[in-house]
């Protein structure tokens, strides 16, 4: 079991770097189905090199269940206090794709404005460090402002980091994927019709009607994007 978990974690590296939503940086993270105690996530690298093998296991404060001599990314501490926080998260992206930095600079919400978009909710709540912490380098590396921002993401899919970048969460690690891909993919029709001067939002109702994810449309985008992007 635990090889199939680091291959789908390493996997879904892959396609969120395809789908333009990881870069240089970001991370991915998968809940233990077996242990909801633990989590697994890539040792410190480019998302896209990261292969089954660099996968290992952590307990929810973020430490690795058996040493490493290898780097550790240093804001693991995002995925431990938001599986601590939320029993319903089984799957966390950490990232900072283009497509969503304008909105994390200008403070603009980014609000669902198609039909894929309603997977994002009825809203994406910004959390600013400077609120709590002051001036830092915005990295997210103390246990306090990790808490901090899963007190902001709240009961929602997603949150947006002031000038820092998002971190999208789902109930399993496709659904996450999904959510993160089209997260990505909603802000830049949203830029585009800030662009042409109007932004015509989804209403509360088609939201609702929009919001689950059906598993037939899920299977077969992460299908796709699996033969795309395969290790």
């Amino acid at each position: 079991m635990s090889y199939e978990i680091r291959a789908q974690v390493a996997l879904a590296n892959r396609i969120l770097v395809g789908e333009g939503v990881l870069d240089v940086f970001g991370h991915v993270s998968m809940r233990d189905p077996a242990d909801p105690n633990r989590y697994w996530l890539s040792t410190a690298m480019a998302p896209v090199l990261v292969e089954p093998k660099d996968v290992i296991d952590y307990k929810l404060n973020s430490a690795p269940v058996t040493k490493t001599t290898e780097p550790l990314y240093s804001e693991r501490v995002i995925h431990g206090a938001i599986y601590q926080a939320r029993a319903d998260v089984n799957a966390i992206c950490h990232h900072h794709a283009a497509s969503i930095m304008p909105f994390c600079i200008s403070g603009v919400a980014i609000v669902p404005v198609s039909q894929l978009g309603a997977t994002l909710g009825h809203k994406v709540p910004f959390w600013d460090s400077r609120d709590e912490f002051g001036d830092t380098n915005l990295l997210i590396v103390k246990d306090e402002e990790a808490a901090s921002l899963a007190r902001a993401l709240g009961p929602h899919w997603a949150v947006l980091m002031k000038r820092h970048g998002a971190t999208n969460v789902g109930r399993s690690l496709k659904e996450m994927v999904f959510r993160s891909v089209y997260f990505c993919r909603n802000a830049d029709e949203q830029r585009g019709a800030l662009a042409l001067g109007a932004v015509d939002a989804l209403s509360p109702g088609e939201i609702d009607k929009g919001l689950e994810i059906r598993p037939s449309p899920l299977n077969r985008a992460w299908d796709s994007w699996a033969a795309r992007w395969k290790l």
